[in-house]
């Protein structure tokens, strides 16, 4: 039964307006919610991230269901990506656990700096996405299918130690690098191979998080019933807000926080 003395209604808030932001830009809310509980909040880095990954594999699922239904996952990525980033994920997992993410100065400065640089790779990846595949395309066209397999298996391995840190890099981050690496895809696969594939990694980063005690349920749950309706609600409006204007201010926003955290 839903206990709502355990609701705090300041994260709730948060997660809505992150579910709005969400829902226009289409970026993760790994780059959004972790910065602002570390932040706003002040929540320890290591609970922020832990949180937010059961947070991200929660919502994240109705998105492949929504794709499944219509068919447009390539799950050969999906096992690609997956290959590389199991083993990393609990790799980093156990590393963090001997660190002490929460307890010691060098856990924490890991998490942040970590935090950090992926926010600001976010940012490059929202405003310079175009620039990016036209500069590096000549040097993934040539590759064969063996070359893009390996390729994808080490992005897979990234994301998942980038994730297990910081919550952050499985969208804009991983999207840029399928788009590179498989060109001649519809962009709508590229996009529901990326989301199903960030459903196990955050599941799994979280439930490793959830054992090494770094997560917050009462936060967790407070975060979830804003989102949902903020999800919702951006859905109906994302049409009437124009893409040119909300991307660079959310990139800028995250280059910002990232730089914070960062030095």
């Amino acid at each position: 039964m839903l206990d709502w003395h355990h609701i705090n209604w300041l994260y709730s808030l948060s997660g809505f307006i992150v579910g709005i932001l969400v829902g226009l830009t289409g970026v993760g809310g790994g780059s959004l919610m972790t910065p602002l509980l570390v932040l706003l909040f002040g929540v320890a880095p290591g609970t922020a991230v832990g949180t937010d990954l059961l947070y991200a594999a929660i919502t994240k699922s109705g998105g492949v269901l929504v794709h499944g239904f219509h068919k447009t996952i390539d799950w050969r990525i999906v096992r690609r990506l997956a290959t590389g980033s199991v083993p990393a994920t609990i790799l980093t997992i156990y590393a963090l656990s001997r660190l002490g993410i929460d307890n010691s100065h060098s856990g924490r400065d890991l998490i942040s700096t970590t935090l950090g640089v992926a926010l600001v790779l976010t940012a490059i990846s929202i405003v310079f996405r175009k620039l990016i595949l036209v500069k590096l395309a000549p040097f993934v066209d040539g590759l064969s299918d063996k070359s893009r397999l390996a390729l994808t298996i080490v992005l897979g391995f990234f994301l998942g130690v980038c994730v297990s840190i910081s919550s952050v890099g499985a969208g804009a981050i991983g999207v840029t690098a399928l788009i590179l690496l498989y060109p001649s895809l519809p962009a709508v696969r590229i996009v529901g191979a990326d989301i199903a594939h960030a459903v196990p990694l955050t599941l799994i980063a979280g439930t490793g998080h959830w054992f090494i005690g770094t997560v917050n349920w009462d936060i967790l749950l407070s975060l979830v019933i804003g989102s949902v309706p903020g999800i919702m609600i951006s859905s109906h409006i994302a049409s009437r807000v124009p893409d040119r204007i909300l991307r660079p201010l959310l990139a800028g926003t995250l280059a910002v926080v990232g730089l914070r955290l960062a030095i």
